[in-house]
């Protein structure tokens, strides 16, 4: 478990303190998702998977995988 302390700005901003960016892996341009728990708890996700990085996450035996490029959208 990592606990570190932010600071609100005046424009409702703050930093994600650099050990825990290190600790998740995440980069510039990544997505945060917010969700407020019912006790007041806010658990943020952070979605810096591209579909790409999925690719062969799912097998079936006897199937051959397919490329995300032929995959429909």
């Amino acid at each position: 478990m990592m606990t570190t302390d932010a600071t609100l700005t005046s424009k409702g901003q703050t930093t994600i303190p650099k050990e825990i960016r290190d600790e998740l892996g995440m980069k510039t341009g990544d997505r945060i998702t917010f969700t407020l728990m019912a006790d007041g708890t806010v658990v943020m996700r952070v979605k810096n998977k591209s579909i790409s990085d999925l690719a062969g996450s799912l097998h079936r035996k006897g199937r051959k995988p397919v490329p995300v490029e032929q995959l429909s959208l």
